[in-house]
């Protein structure tokens, strides 16, 4: 695949209007990568907004049973639907990796409907298939890495960009949280840091190859940082750093790849 393809150029382009943070990331990775990370990142679109763009509830299901039934068919080695985002995706992953994204599907079914999660576990469900299956997806088709260590970076962003959702959430009518409340809220915040110390000091179990795949965590640190210390602002909807911080964070991470 090169930057050629018409199909990996919609998927860069689809990401970069719907995904910015995302596309920053893949676009500082070497571009080898770039043409497993695009796909990946613009299937997360897709499935992402998927319960968003209708108020019918079964049309919402229908629409993710499409990419279900899409993760299939990479999955048992058929040639895929033609799309301009299946059809390069079904070329960077393998029958595990579209198992991984299944998960994610099915995890964005909680978005279709207006019920609260049911427990902590429940919530925790969500952010590891959400987000943390989307980096395992990544580092499997890259190169390698250790599951537990992307478990937990994948945690701390997935938990970075759901505390910069709950004003969406809570306008469209979900109960986002379990525990609304500013100490709990904190609390969570500084779990989310905890988890990504823990991967971060484990970098050397993930190979340099996969390690492109994380780069998409970059801005999570501060956006937890300020939900640990100033809890009120994730109502106020005021997470997040400036474009130039941001930029020279994840220069040095790409250089670096330490993520």
């Amino acid at each position: 695949m090169s930057f050629d393809d018409p199909d990996l150029i919609a998927c860069a382009g689809l990401v970069q209007r719907a995904d910015p943070d995302r596309f920053r990331a893949a676009m500082a990775a070497p571009v080898a990568a770039r043409a497993v990370l695009f796909p990946l990142f613009a299937a997360n679109v897709e499935i992402a907004r998927a319960p968003w763009v209708t108020q019918e509830e079964m049309i919402a299901e229908m629409r993710l049973q499409w990419w279900r039934d899409a993760m299939e068919e990479i999955a048992q080695g058929k040639t895929p639907r033609r799309h301009e985002v299946v059809t390069p995706l079904a070329r960077g992953i393998d029958a595990a990796g579209a198992a991984l994204l299944d998960g994610l599907i099915e995890a964005r079914r909680w978005d279709i409907y207006r019920d609260p999660f049911a427990d902590e576990a429940a919530f925790e469900d969500y952010l590891q298939k959400t987000s943390s299956n989307l980096l395992l997806a990544a580092v499997r088709a890259l190169g390698d890495g250790d599951e537990d260590v992307v478990r937990d970076l994948g945690y701390a962003l997935g938990l970075a960009n759901y505390l910069r959702a709950i004003p969406a959430l809570e306008k469209a009518g979900r109960v986002p949280l379990l525990d609304g409340r500013d100490d709990s809220v904190a609390a969570l915040a500084r779990d989310g840091l905890e988890r990504l110390k823990r991967a971060r000091a484990r970098r050397a179990q993930v190979s340099r190859t996969a390690a492109p795949a994380l780069l998409s965590a970059w801005a999570a640190a501060p956006v937890l940082a300020q939900a640990a210390q100033q809890p009120q602002r994730v109502k106020a909807g005021a997470l997040g750093t400036s474009d130039f911080r941001n930029a020279l964070s994840l220069m040095w991470r790409a250089q670096t790849l330490r993520w």
